[in-house]
């Protein structure tokens, strides 16, 4: 049976310093801290993220050419695939919009994916290049923002929203990107960061030193600043029409909430209540929550630790899949051109909705979770140079 060696790692939550011992298959081993999982061992899992990873990628290219969807109504019909409906948002002027969806469902992964090959290519065959470190930090960087699995939820979405107004057809191109989805998927599931690390710098030692007074309040400015932006936009993004529907010649515009209660009045009870909590719920909660962790951090608090910490991690985890509504609007208007028989346009909430869902995420990752179990050992530093 093979095992993954010993390590000696800090916990990225809280900074805790843990001795993990050598770990079998399917052993995992979590924070004693605060909970948080830190790594775990899987048989073959470098063969496994470089198999999913090539073949994600080669799906990925697959599904640009082929048809995607099809969309039929009044003897019209249009089809797109990936590619064409960018191209169709770019001839629209909306050409912001399709620069976010391009690189959030099919740059940003296809890069991800591509380092996840490298470093397991290099790993399978014990060779660490000077510039492999940079690969390992950017595919971090990059996995945030990879957001091809909201994508297709968005594209169902629209498939419920839009089934009574014409006839869909899926396309070769579909089933090929949720394949590189599902592969996407797993090569991140056996993607341990912290093995990888261990790998890649052996002889590095984490730092375990408490953040000083200027990182501390520099983290609680920015999140604050980040909030603030956030909270702003939201008016906007809540007041102003997201998506411009023409039907025969006539305009109708809807809110986010509009949208959410013409899918309940529509009996779409489970999309509206996706829509509704991804776009509504969940965009509120994260500035509560966030507005509540860093109050807490400037507050010198004490309680709840292990609490605070697992809600900030959840609340950084879910904060993309608001990028649901902004992906069901790209994927609408370049789906649905059909002249003066019904035509799709976003309206002006949609970029301050997205603007609203990045704001967030930069919050989240801006703020530091370390402050939270470090604000005892501060204190008692404060006391002991005291005079």
């Amino acid at each position: 049976m093979k095992y993954q060696p010993a390590l000696d790692v800090q916990c990225p939550l809280c900074a805790h310093q843990v001795s993990v011992p050598p770990l079998s298959h399917r052993q995992r081993a979590t924070c004693p801290n605060c909970g948080h999982f830190l790594t775990g061992y899987r048989n073959f899992q470098t063969e496994f993220v470089l198999g999913l990873s090539i073949a994600g990628v080669l799906f990925l290219l697959l599904s640009l050419p082929y048809q995607f969807l099809s969309f039929a109504s009044n003897g019209q019909k249009r089809e797109i695939n990936l590619t064409t409906g960018l191209e169709t948002l770019v001839s629209l002027d909306f050409l912001s919009l399709a620069v976010i969806t391009a690189l959030a469902t099919l740059i940003l992964p296809g890069l991800t994916l591509i380092g996840l090959a490298t470093l397991s290519f290099c790993r399978k065959f014990n060779h660490r290049p000077r510039w492999l470190a940079r690969v390992y930090r950017s595919v971090l960087q990059l996995i945030p923002w990879s957001m091809a699995e909201i994508f297709l939820v968005a594209t169902l979405v629209s498939l419920v929203k839009i089934t009574d107004l014409a006839t869909i057809e899926i396309g070769i191109g579909f089933i090929t990107f949720c394949l590189f989805i599902v592969c996407m998927s797993f090569s991140l599931f056996y993607f341990d960061r912290i093995s990888y690390h261990e790998w890649l710098q052996p002889s590095r030692q984490p730092d375990a030193a408490p953040l000083s007074t200027h990182q501390r309040q520099y983290s609680i400015q920015r999140t604050w600043a980040l909030l603030l932006t956030a909270c702003i936009l939201y008016i906007p993004a809540n007041t102003y029409p997201i998506m411009v529907t023409n039907l025969f010649g006539e305009s109708e515009p809807s809110t986010i909430m509009g949208g959410v209660i013409t899918l309940w009045q529509s009996k779409s009870y489970p999309i509206a209540i996706i829509i509704f909590f991804a776009s509504v719920v969940i965009p509120i909660a994260k500035l509560i929550i966030l507005a509540w962790l860093n109050w807490t951090v400037m507050r010198q608090s004490d309680m709840l630790k292990q609490h605070r910490t697992r809600l900030y991690y959840i609340t950084e985890w879910i904060g993309r899949w608001s990028m649901v509504d902004v992906f069901v609007v790209a994927l609408l208007v370049a789906l649905i051109q059909l002249g003066n028989t019904i035509s799709v346009f976003p309206g002006q909430a949609a970029l301050a909705f997205c603007a609203v869902v990045f704001f967030t995420m930069i919050a989240a990752m801006t703020f530091d979770s370390r402050l939270i179990w470090q604000q005892r050992e501060r204190l008692f530093e404060q006391h002991r140079t005291a005079p």
